[in-house]
C-alpha cells in the first residue's frame, strides 16, 4: 500500500469511537493499523449495534470506525499477551488508547510504560474530561462530555422553553478525533525534528467546549446571552421554512440589504422592497413575526426542487435541511468522494473522513475485520513459532 503515511504502524488500543476514528483517518492515507481486542466478545463497540429495535444486515457502526484495520485478539492481563504487545509497541509509530487511567496501569499500558519501550512512538491519549484533577479518571460519552457538559445541550434548542436533545452517534466523537489526529500527526512532525517522540492528548470536554467556544467566550467576558427566543422572535431571515413537498429550506441571511432583494426576487415577492413593513433592516426586525409567516406561505407553494433552482440562481444563501437518507443520492457529496465504495464489498460504501491533500490519494477502504482475523499472521510476522502461537491461543491470551 502506498500513501502518505503508509511507512507508519498505528495501534488502536482504544474502544468505541473518539480515539479509534483517530487511527482511521491515519488508515485513510495509508497507514498500517493494527486494532487490539480481547477475545471472546471483542471490542464492546461490536456490540452497539444490539441496542437497535433491529437486525441489520451488517454492522454499520464497526464497519465505519474499524474499516482498514487488522484485528489482533489479546487479552492483556494474561502476559503471554502483555509480551505480544511489547514487542509490537516496539515496532509502532503511534499507540492509540481512550481506557480509564487505572485500566491503563493495571494493563501496563501507561504513557510512561509504552514510551520505556518505544522513545520515537507517539503516545496519543484521549479522555473523556481531561488528564488531570479530580474528573480524570472518570468514564463518559460524548453525550456527557462533550454534548451535556460544554453548554451546547442547554443551548441548542428550539427556544428557550423547549427540551433539550442528546446527540446522534458520534456526534461530538468524530470532532474529538479530528484533534486527536491533529496531535498525533504534529507530534510525528516533530518527531522528524528532533527524533524523538511523546504523548499528545485530547479530550471529549475540551472539544466540546472549542466547538461552544464562541459563546463560552462570551460567558469569560461577562456576557450573559439571553436564551433563544421563539421562533417568529429571532432574525426573520435566519429560519427553517416548509416546502409543498413537506421538505425544509434553511435561510442564513447575513447581508441583509445584498440579498434581501435578492430573496425577495427569487420569491417572486419585489413587494415586500416597498412595503413599510419590509423595506428596511430595523423595520423587518420590528415585524419580523409577519415577514416569517409571509415566507412560509410563499415556501409553502412550491416544491424543494424548485426553490433549490430558484434560490440558486439568485445567489441567495441557503441550506437544504437534509435527511440522512439523502445523502446516498447527493450528488455534490458522490462528486467529492464522500461516500467511497468499501473493497469487495458488492457496492457498500462508507463515509471517508473530511481531509483532502493535494498529490495524496487515500486507499479504497477495506471491509472492518472480524474478530482476530489476523491474529496469527502478525505473531508470525513478530516471530512467533507455530507451535508457540498455537500454545498462546490455547491459553486464552490470544484468539484467531
Amino acid at each position: 500500500m502506498t500513501g502518505l503515511f503508509s511507512d507508519l504502524l498505528v495501534i488502536d488500543c482504544a474502544s468505541y469511537i473518539a480515539g479509534p476514528a483517530a487511527a482511521t483517518i491515519l488508515s485513510d492515507f495509508g497507514a498500517r493499523v493494527i486494532k487490539i481486542e480481547p477475545p471472546g466478545a471483542g471490542d464492546s463497540y461490536r456490540s452497539l449495534i444490539r441496542l437497535l429495535n433491529q437486525d441489520p444486515a451488517v454492522n454499520f457502526y464497526w464497519i465505519l470506525e474499524s474499516r482498514n484495520k487488522e484485528s489482533l485478539a489479546l487479552d492483556l492481563k494474561q502476559p503471554g499477551a502483555r509480551a505480544v504487545l511489547s514487542s509490537l509497541i516496539a515496532r509502532a509509530d503511534v499507540f492509540i488508547t481512550n481506557f480509564p487511567g487505572p485500566i491503563r496501569e493495571r494493563l501496563g499500558i501507561t504513557a510512561g510504560e509504552v514510551l520505556r519501550l518505544n522513545p520515537r512512538l507517539i503516545y496519543a491519549s484521549m479522555t473523556p474530561y481531561g488528564e488531570d484533577g479530580p474528573e480524570k479518571d472518570r468514564t463518559a460519552y460524548d453525550t456527557t462530555a462533550w454534548w451535556a457538559r460544554s453548554g451546547m445541550m442547554d443551548g441548542v434548542r428550539a427556544h428557550a422553553g423547549a427540551e433539550t436533545s442528546t446527540t446522534l452517534p458520534g456526534m461530538g466523537d468524530h470532532p474529538t478525533a479530528m484533534s486527536l489526529f491533529a496531535g498525533i500527526v504534529s507530534a510525528l512532525y516533530r518527531r522528524e525534528r528532533t527524533g524523538t517522540g511523546g504523548s499528545v492528548s485530547t479530550s471529549l470536554m475540551a472539544n466540546g467546549l472549542w466547538s461552544n467556544a464562541a459563546y463560552t467566550q462570551a460567558a469569560l467576558c461577562g456576557v450573559d446571552l439571553a436564551p433563544r427566543p421563539p421562533r417568529g422572535e429571532r432574525s426573520p431571515l435566519g429560519e427553517p421554512h416548509r416546502t409543498a413537498d413537506d421538505r425544509l429550506i434553511m435561510l442564513v441571511i447575513v447581508n441583509h440589504e445584498r440579498e434581501f432583494p435578492l430573496l425577495a426576487g427569487a420569491l417572486g415577492r419585489q413587494d415586500w422592497l416597498s412595503d413599510p413593513r419590509f423595506a428596511s433592516h430595523e423595520a423587518r426586525l420590528v415585524h419580523s413575526a409577519a415577514l416569517v409567516a409571509e415566507l412560509d406561505a410563499v415556501f409553502a407553494r412550491a416544491s424543494l426542487s424548485e426553490w433549490r433552482t430558484r434560490l440558486s440562481a439568485a445567489g441567495v444563501t441557503f441550506g437544504v435541511v437534509a435527511r440522512t437518507t439523502d445523502h446516498a443520492d447527493d450528488e455534490q457529496m458522490r462528486v467529492n468522494g464522500m461516500l467511497p465504495e468499501i473493497e469487495h464489498a458488492g457496492g457498500l460504501r462508507t463515509v471517508d473522513s473530511p481531509i483532502r491533500m493535494d498529490g495524496e490519494t487515500k486507499r479504497t477502504p477495506r471491509m472492518a475485520p472480524a474478530l482476530g482475523e489476523h491474529t496469527r499472521a502478525i505473531l508470525c510476522e513478530l516471530g512467533w513459532a507455530e507451535e508457540e502461537i498455537s500454545a498462546l491461543i490455547r491459553s486464552g491470551a490470544a484468539a484467531g
